[in-house]
């Protein structure tokens, strides 16, 4: 017995080198889970090398959600046929965790990259700059017949994704695109379409020279106030509309409890005028 023990682990070099605690190997002898493979005359417990698969499978199948009784019930019962089920059930489990787990991931990473960029921006202030391509998902022109409003074709765009697309994951934010055409005749009060960006989307919003300004807007609400900003701006600096325009709001319901408050930026596409269409009065 002493030759044995000499081969095996006391309780605290068990726990130590399994990375447990003493606590949780007495829980595990106490519900019968796993208790050590010698006990002592003085009580004292001790631990074989071929234990330590035994608790890392314990440890792997708590991290797959199984209880205590039904790892001891997979143990006591355990056959091949049994733990090859219950691994090809736990795989298929993990792979659609890592599936949701990484579908949160992009759109936390998306919500992160529109809120961060503005905490500090200068409302008041337009620049022009040049910003690369971005994977979208472009809803189809909306139809405002037969009394049909804005909302009743934001309606139609999710349904229409749904039924098209029941893979696609439509929790991205949701923003609007004029032509255009409806931006240079100043008509701003629907838009064209409606768009989210989405990493899996196969539409792009093009790379290209957008004309930029924010204001302060609940949706929908004031709009135009940015819009003649930007025009005038445009007009001002020998720039021309080239494109269609984007409205977002990289502040809205997520982070922003008034929703009066939240804050829309217009994305307006543009070039240089040439030199001698700037000259022209």
């Amino acid at each position: 017995m002493t030759k044995m023990i000499k081969e095996m682990f006391s309780i605290a070099q068990f726990a130590r080198l399994t990375r447990t605690t003493r606590d949780t190997l007495l829980h595990y002898d106490k519900v019968g889970l796993l208790s050590p493979e010698v006990r002592a005359s003085n009580n004292y417990r001790f631990y074989s090398q071929r234990q330590i698969a035994v608790l890392n499978v314990i440890h792997t199948c708590q991290v797959l959600g199984m209880t205590l009784s039904e790892i001891k019930s997979l143990t006591v019962n355990r056959t091949p046929e049994l733990v090859s089920a219950l691994l090809e059930q736990r795989m298929r489990h993990i792979d659609k965790q890592i599936g949701e787990w990484t579908n949160a991931r992009k759109l936390l990473t998306l919500l992160h990259n529109t809120i961060n960029p503005v905490l500090n921006i200068n409302e008041d202030e337009i620049t022009v700059q040049f910003r690369p391509a971005e994977a979208i998902v472009l809803g189809g022109l909306n139809d405002y017949s037969q009394g049909r409003t804005d909302y009743n074709a934001l309606f139609s765009f999710y349904h229409f994704f749904h039924e098209m697309y029941p893979d696609l994951d439509l929790n991205y934010p949701v923003w609007a695109m004029f032509s255009e055409e409806r931006i240079k005749q100043r008509d701003w009060a629907w838009p064209d379409r409606f768009y989210f960006h989405n990493p899996e989307g196969h539409d792009r919003k093009s790379a290209a020279l957008y004309a930029i300004g924010y204001t302060r807007s609940g949706y929908g609400q004031k709009t135009g106030r940015a819009y003649e900003r930007l025009l005038d701006y445009i007009d001002a600096n020998g720039f021309e509309i080239c494109g269609p325009a984007y409205e977002e709001y990289p502040l809205d319901e997520i982070c922003v409890s008034d929703e009066n408050n939240y804050l829309m930026r217009v994305m307006i596409t543009v070039r240089e005028k040439k030199k001698d269409e700037r000259s022209k009065p």
